[in-house]
């Protein structure tokens, strides 16, 4: 990649993306700078005023024609997934098809949920009439990912131009192609004004984004990379939203359907080459069924093939560096102790082989870091509350998944992370109307549902008087008999609590 402290436009500097299987360039981009995005402010600032002005239903309006390009042309879309971040076509499909539901549920409940509403006033506030209503931030900046490139970014971008804001994108540098196709498709239906605009480039462009005056940044990415950008909107007090890393947990109980458990685990773990937030990592089984877990896991495991072919049904690692994590984390596994029930991370250039790792301790690599790869740690458990308390153990609490017949909603109940899902992985990701986000080192903030919408706006009160007060408390004209009603009123009120 070609880098420049300058602009794009100033320098004409340019990066290569290149299919992380076959190393072929597939697109050529600009890498844009800090006047570049000072100016995509500029125009944001007036594309968004036009963009709140024409209301909630006009928005809706033009937001579900975008939502019909997406799936008319969602071969193609997929097709541009595939080509940069070397994910196989029919997940890349999957990935897409995700987010026409979000698409449709942010723009048909936005006025519900940001419209105006009425709330109490309470007992010595008779007088007065309260409402609130969310309004828009302004512009939004989005610095997204290239594991999930529609379906994270979008879970930003389409709650915030539902709540009638302007959006600024920067994809990652390895899937700008992919940002570039849902930019060029959403002005199709919006052609008056750029209310969704495009930056592309490295790292520098992304700390442009931070330092260009946008109300809000949100951000997708490691933790490590959260911190800088966290940093880096400091600087103008920009807040910012942070989907960060996870190392999720898959719990087994002595009841749950092992076949079912395995199967998701697998899908869990492995689909995307690992490479997802939310994927699982670490899985924790019940003693009374650890055995037959195990082979069944093991069979699962073993019928995969990671390949840059069409009929591989695990793709290449899209990030070059991963590679070397990912080896690191497995050869530390084993040195630690532990085993290599199946794979061994064998790697062939951008490929690696999934991997089923057990009696792997805790203090692992394996186990305490985000892997990203084709990797699973299965450890066996006396009972579920060593399992509870090994989940919650982790400085990571993105997301957790547990199987039980009986019990799942009670243990759900205990792991402290933003999602859980019972019976099933990955499934809180796909309800559009509950929100998505971490605790801890996973970050903070929510998108996707009520909080989503609400995450790109701020609340905006008023308060009214309705009649002349029966006593005048904020007055210099109170008097000490009004203070005596008062007493009287909070004794009859407050005081028999």
């Amino acid at each position: 990649m070609t880098t420049t402290q300058k602009t794009g436009r100033e320098t004409g500097a340019t990066f290569e993306v290149r299919n992380p299987g076959t190393q072929d360039v597939v697109g050529t981009y600009p890498i844009h700078g800090e006047a570049d995005a000072a100016e995509a402010v500029e125009r944001a600032r007036i594309a968004g005023e036009w963009w709140e002005g024409i209301g909630a239903a006009e928005r809706r309006k033009r937001l579900d024609a975008y939502r019909g390009i997406i799936a008319r042309r969602i071969h193609q879309l997929a097709g541009v997934i595939h080509d940069e971040m070397g994910k196989p076509y029919g997940d890349a499909f999957l990935e897409v098809a995700l987010v026409l539901d979000h698409l449709a549920w942010a723009a048909k409940q936005a006025p519900k949920v940001l419209g105006t509403r009425r709330t109490r006033t309470g007992a010595l506030n008779t007088h007065l009439g309260a409402t609130v209503e969310y309004r828009p931030l302004g512009v939004v900046g989005v610095i997204g990912p290239w594991n999930y490139p529609v379906f994270t970014p979008m879970g930003s971008i389409v709650y915030a131009l539902a709540a009638g804001n302007a959006v600024i994108f920067k994809p990652s540098e390895y899937t700008p192609g992919v940002g570039a196709w849902l930019v060029e498709a959403f002005s199709r239906v919006v052609p008056e004004q750029p209310v969704l605009q495009l930056l592309t480039g490295d790292g520098s462009t992304g700390a442009a984004l931070c330092r260009a005056g946008v109300d809000k940044l949100a951000f997708t990415g490691s933790t490590a990379t959260a911190k800088r950008v966290m940093a880096t909107c400091a600087e103008t007090l920009t807040p910012v939203v942070a989907e960060c890393g996870g190392k999720d947990a898959l719990l087994v109980d002595a009841d749950a359907d092992l076949e079912a458990a395995a199967d998701a685990a697998v899908w869990g773990g492995i689909a995307n080459a690992g490479q997802s937030c939310i994927g699982v990592e670490r899985i924790y089984v019940h003693q009374d069924v650890y055995d037959d877990f195990t082979r069944l896991l093991t069979d699962h495991v073993a019928a995969l093939r990671a390949g840059v072919d069409e009929d591989a049904p695990v793709g290449p690692i899209t990030m070059p560096s991963q590679v070397a994590v990912i080896t690191r984390h497995i050869d530390d596994a084993v040195t630690r102790g532990g085993r290599v029930l199946v794979g061994g991370g064998t790697v062939d250039g951008h490929v690696v082989q999934p991997t089923l790792l057990v009696d792997v301790p805790e203090e692992s690599t394996a186990v305490t870091e985000e892997t990203f790869g084709p990797t699973l740690v299965l450890r066996k458990v006396a009972d579920m509350d060593e399992a509870i308390a090994l989940t919650n153990g982790s400085r990571y609490a993105l997301g957790a998944s547990i199987f039980s017949k009986r019990r799942g909603r009670e243990l759900a109940a205990r792991v402290r992370s933003g999602m859980v899902a019972v019976n099933s992985v990955f499934s809180f990701a796909m309800v559009p109307s509950v929100p998505f986000g971490g605790v801890g080192d996973s970050g903070f903030g929510r998108i996707h549902g009520e909080d989503g919408l609400r995450e790109f706006c701020y609340a905006h009160a008023v308060v009214r008087q309705r009649f002349r007060p029966p006593l005048a408390l904020t007055s210099f004209a109170r008097t000490p008999r009004t203070e005596e009603q008062l007493g009287k009123i909070i004794a009859l009120v407050h005081g028999r609590k």
